[in-house]
């Protein structure tokens, strides 16, 4: 089990407890396990296997949680949580992902109304029956009808981040003889935020044994199909269905072009082929008339066949990109060689597992010429925010360190909590200190949209602010965006010469591909950052630049692909 899988089962499990009010001490003890399995940088499974190490020498993990961790590594659960889903409905955990509901919440609801299924939520919501209880009203009632219909569509979705590492891990038992290139495509290569499924070609003189490994491998859980050229299986304990296809080298370009997607833009490519007299499918291009083979072999040679370039695969959601095509106006999409630095990233003085050397060396080694470190503001106070004092004396290190030279530029930043009513969280002549103030909403995410607009509006009055963070607040799979008026937002952002961050935590992705291409017609600015918690989180910098690419932005539109002394620069204007 990957550790992520881990820390899963310590949340749900501590959720549990909190909804059977066990003591409040051991429910702590989970949650701070599961956020310390998740943070480590090595993998949990791995060390429990080692006779030589011992996993309580990880900080948050004492006796009692390394015998849980077993469990869940042996098991995929562990006693604790299997007792208290005997007490409770297994839908439980399913009630825990609607927002608005905590685990008091559905205590209540469950002491209440005794239910055990999402269609019995939903229909004590209907029937306005949640707001007779304490605490919960008519608002909370139409939240969580809004989360179980969100909740439904998204149900069957992973983040892009998993099946991405889904992919890698197949490949390797993909590879063998005969076997010549292994490719993922889909929604995958598309870049889309979340999948529902992952689709692998295979290519070679004699690919179809792979079919037979992929079959065999012990991670598969149920069999859905074997034919000549294709197996399909749901892998993994969170039953992703993945489809492997074996390929004559012939046919791969019309393959991966076909499997990659999306379906719109294949609509449109064939429509355009029949104008064309020819026929588009996933064996090639023919002539309509004959039969007659005209591409196929590679992507290319398909869509220069059709009278068009080659167009990147994040484009090809039939949003005008075969339009622009034809025009010659699609964009030299920005490309992740083109970043020169990572603008947020957070260290030990709030709620980062690395110190700001560490942090630094992490970015040199990935080749960045500058980074800003940008802990938490004072509201936070659970990540032990920094106040006015700290961030001075943060401000003054920082000069200190880039005077004494670590081989990369640092800028001294913070991600200033916006406040409830628009205002920022540390007072004007603390920001002044810094080079880079990022303004983030961490809280009172259930406003009303004219109230969070007019909230982020009064942010942006901020002279300071730089950098609107993670600008509609959502958490894939988990929380959906904060209402307001983006459109508005964008415009005031612009005028004041704030830049909107596209970050890259595969979690959040936030912006992604529709609001990047509306932001950026209104003259938007962007940064692509990881929002980092550890070295090894600067990886994630590549969906960030996905997210981009969706958004048809190129490299003169992203603030940190400048060269730092252009970046100081830039720091020191507002356009």
């Amino acid at each position: 089990m990957e550790n992520k899988e881990i820390a899963r089962v310590l949340w749900e499990t501590a959720d549990l407890m909190e909804i059977a009010a066990e003591d409040g001490f051991r429910i702590r003890s989970y949650r701070n396990g599961a956020t310390a399995v998740e943070g480590y940088p090595e993998r949990i499974a791995d060390i429990l296997a080692d006779p030589a190490r011992k996993v309580t020498d990880i900080p948050g993990i004492g006796k009692g949680l390394a015998v849980v961790l077993h469990e869940i590594v042996d098991h995929g659960s562990c006693e604790r949580r299997d007792l208290l889903l005997q007490k409770f409905p297994p839908t439980t955990i399913e009630f825990l992902k609607i927002q608005g509901l905590g685990p008091k919440s559905i205590a209540l609801i469950l002491e209440h109304y005794r239910i055990s299924t999402m269609d019995e939520l939903e229909r004590l919501a209907k029937e306005e029956k949640l707001r007779v209880l304490p605490r919960m009203g008519a608002k909370l009632e139409e939240k969580v009808l809004r989360s179980i219909a969100q909740y439904r569509m998204r149900s069957g979705r992973y983040l892009l981040s998993y099946a991405e590492a889904m992919a890698e891990e197949l490949a390797g038992i993909l590879r063998g003889p005969g076997v010549d290139r292994i490719t993922p495509a889909g929604s995958l290569r598309r870049g889309r935020e979340t999948v529902g499924d992952l689709d692998l070609l295979v290519t070679g003189p004699d690919a179809t044994p792979a079919l037979d490994r992929f079959i065999a491998y012990s991670r598969v859980e149920e069999v859905l199909g074997r034919g000549e050229n294709k197996a399909s299986a749901k892998v993994g304990r969170e039953g992703l269905q993945v489809d492997v296809r074996a390929l004559p080298p012939a046919s791969f370009g019309a393959a991966l072009q076909y499997f990659t997607g999306s379906k719109d833009h294949n609509v449109s490519l064939r429509t355009r082929a029949v104008r064309m007299g020819l026929k588009l499918s996933e064996y090639g291009l023919f002539r309509s008339e004959g039969d007659a083979r005209v591409a196929g072999e590679t992507e290319a040679g398909i869509y220069e066949a059709l009278g068009l370039p080659w167009i990147p695969p994040e484009l090809r959601e039939n949003a005008g990109e075969i339009e622009a095509a034809e025009e010659g106006r699609l964009p030299q999409l920005v490309d992740l060689a083109d970043i020169r630095g990572d603008l947020h990233m957070h260290t030990v003085e709030t709620d980062g597992r690395a110190t700001l050397e560490e942090m630094a060396a992490a970015a040199r080694d990935r080749g960045y010429q500058y980074i800003a470190i940008t802990d938490h503001s004072k509201a936070l106070a659970m990540a032990n925010g920094l106040d006015e004092k700290r961030v001075v004396e943060f401000a003054r290190q920082v000069r200190q360190i880039n005077r004494d030279g670590l081989g990369i530029r640092i800028f001294s930043g913070i991600e200033c909590d916006i406040l409830r009513d628009g205002a920022m969280d540390l007072a004007n002549d603390a920001l002044a200190e810094l080079d880079l103030v990022i303004g983030s909403v961490h809280s009172h995410m259930n406003q009303e949209s004219a109230e969070m607009t007019d909230r982020l509006l009064a942010a942006l009055e901020c002279p300071h602010l730089r950098i609107l963070g993670h600008p509609t607040g959502r958490i894939l799979l988990h929380r959906d965006p904060f209402p307001f008026d983006f459109e508005r937002v964008v415009a005031a952002a612009v005028a004041r010469g704030v830049w909107l961050e596209i970050n890259a935590s595969p979690e959040r992705l936030d912006l992604h591909g529709p609001l990047i291409r509306t932001a950026k017609a209104k003259g938007a600015r962007f940064t692509i950052s990881t929002d980092a918690h550890h070295p090894q989180h600067l990886a994630s910098m590549r969906y960030g630049v996905l997210m981009a690419r969706r958004g048809w932005l190129a490299k003169s539109d992203i603030m940190n692909t400048l060269a730092a002394d252009e970046f100081a620069a830039a720091l020191q204007t507002r356009s």
